[in-house]
C-alpha cells in the first residue's frame, strides 16, 4: 500500500486552463530590487528521475495566519515536486506600490501570505489532483514601506516560517496584512533537471537532463548523526561522485553553502535566512542532493512578473532530491522485517516513497506485525490531516 495510490483518485474533476501573463516592456524602476529564494523538493527513483510521492509524516510548520488552498490539506497530496517556501523580498529607496504575478503552469499554489488578490484554482474541491496544472496567484497594491515600522503577525508555537524575516528588506503592506516578504508554496508535476542514481560500482552519478549547466551540487549524507558531503560545481552533462565520507562538519557546510547562495545572487542575510529556515530538514537523516536550479529553469516553471519592473531581479532556488542509498535501503528493509519502528521513523516524510522502491526489489517482503501497525496508524493519521486544517497556533 502507498500514499500515492491511496490519498486521492486523480482526474475526477477538470481545472479550467489559464494563459500566462505577458512580459512587461515598460522601463525598469531604477531604485527597485527584488530578490527571491525557494526550494523544489523531489524524490529520485532508481533511474534517477523524480517519482510521485506524498509525505508519510509531517508536523505543521506554518502559522495559522498563512492562507491555504482549501478545503483539503494538499500538503499530503502526491506529486512529483513540492515547491517549499519561496519568499520574495523588495528593496527600494522610497515607498512605492507594486503588483506581483506568479504563474505555475504545471502546479498549484497551495499556501500564501499576505492574502492574495486572486488565486487559481481557488479551491481544491473541484479540481484534478493529477496532474497539477494552471496555478497562478496575484498580489495587487503591494506597498513597499521603506523605513516604516510595521507589526508582523505571530503565533505561540514555533515555526520555520519566521527565519525568513531576518533580512534588511523593506516591510510590505498588502491590504490589511503586513509582512517582511511575499510567501507562497505549491505542489507540481514536472521533471527536474538533475537525476541522481547509483552506479553498479557504488558511486553516485549526477545526470543533467536539462539544457543549462547546474551551477553547483552537494551530495550530503547524515547517517545516525555522522555527516559528510561533497561539492561538485558546474555540471554540464553528468558527474560521478563517490559517496561522502561521514567526517564532515555542519558549521563548515553552512558557510560553504552560504557562499554558494551569495555567489548565485542573494545578499548574505538572505542566504543565512534560507539556511536557517531549512537547516533542520536539509541536514536530517538520509542522503540527498542539494543543487542550484538554473535560473532559466525557474523562469520556465515559475514565471514571475512585477510591475513596475525592478532594475534587478534575483531568483535563487535550491533543488533538493532525496536519494535511497544502499545503506538506507538495508536499514529500512531490516526495520520492516524486525519491526524496528525507531529506525523507520528516522526517514520521516520520505519513508513511503522509499518503501515503494524497496518493494520493487523484494516483492516477497513480509513486514512484521509491528511495522504493519506503524504504517496503518500513519496512513490513518494522514487521512485525518488531509481532511483538516493543520497549522501552528
Amino acid at each position: 500500500m502507498s500514499l500515492v495510490n491511496t490519498i486521492v483518485n486523480p482526474a475526477v474533476f477538470v481545472v479550467m486552463a489559464i494563459s500566462a501573463a505577458g512580459a512587461s516592456a515598460a522601463p525598469a524602476d531604477a531604485g527597485l530590487i527584488a530578490h527571491e529564494w525557494g526550494t523544489f523538493t523531489s524524490v529520485a527513483g532508481e533511474d534517477g528521475s523524480a517519482v510521485q510521492w506524498a509525505p508519510l509524516f509531517g508536523a505543521p510548520d506554518l502559522p495559522c495566519f498563512v492562507n491555504r488552498l482549501g478545503p483539503f490539506n494538499t500538503k499530503f497530496a502526491p506529486g512529483l515536486v513540492r515547491m517549499e517556501t519561496p519568499v520574495l523580498y523588495f528593496y527600494a529607496p522610497d515607498k512605492e506600490t507594486l503588483s506581483v504575478h506568479v504563474h505555475f503552469p504545471h502546479g498549484w499554489i497551495t499556501e500564501w501570505y499576505p492574502q492574495a488578490t486572486r488565486v487559481s484554482p481557488e479551491t481544491s474541491q473541484n479540481a484534478s489532483y493529477e496532474p497539477f496544472m494552471h496555478g497562478k496567484i496575484d498580489w495587487d497594491g503591494v506597498q513597499v514601506s521603506t523605513g516604516a515600522s510595521l507589526p508582523f503577525p505571530s503565533s505561540q508555537g514555533s515555526s520555520r516560517y519566521y527565519a525568513a524575516r531576518n533580512t534588511d528588506s523593506a516591510p510590505l503592506r498588502i491590504g490589511d496584512d503586513n509582512e517582511k516578504f511575499i510567501f507562497y508554496r505549491g505542489i507540481a508535476d514536472f521533471s527536474i533537471p538533475l537525476e541522481p542514481r547509483f552506479t553498479n560500482d557504488g558511486k553516485l552519478e549526477l545526470r543533467n537532463s536539462g539544457t543549462a549547466p547546474i551551477p553547483f551540487a552537494i551530495v550530503f549524507e547524515n547517517r545516525d548523526g555522522n555527516v559528510g558531503y561533497r561539492f561538485r560545481p558546474d555540471i554540464k552533462s553528468s558527474a560521478t561522485i563517490d559517496p561522502p565520507e561521514l567526517t564532515g562538519n555542519l558549521t563548515n557546510l553552512r558557510e560553504q553553502l552560504a557562499k554558494s547562495l551569495i555567489d548565485s545572487g542573494l545578499y548574505r542575510k538572505e542566504a543565512l535566512a534560507m539556511i536557517d529556515t531549512w537547516q533542520d530538514s536539509w541536514f536530517e537523516e538520509g542522503m540527498r542532493v542539494l543543487y542550484i536550479v538554473p535560473r532559466s529553469f525557474v523562469n520556465a516553471q515559475l514565471p514571475l512578473s512585477i510591475k513596475p519592473r525592478p532594475a534587478e531581479v534575483k531568483r535563487v532556488f535550491v533543488g533538493r532530491i532525496e536519494v535511497l542509498s544502499p545503506e538506507a535501503e538495508e536499514a529500512i528493509h531490516t526495520g520492516l522485517v524486525n519491526g524496528d519502528t525507531a529506525t523507520l521513523a528516522k526517514f520521516g516524510r520520505f519513508l513511503d516513497a522509499f518503501m515503494q522502491q524497496i518493494e520493487k526489489h523484494d516483492s516477497n517482503l513480509v513486514e512484521s506485525p509491528a511495522a504493519r501497525r506503524y504504517f496503518d496508524q500513519a496512513y490513518a493519521e494522514i487521512w485525518q490531516k488531509f481532511n483538516a486544517k493543520s497549522c501552528v497556533q
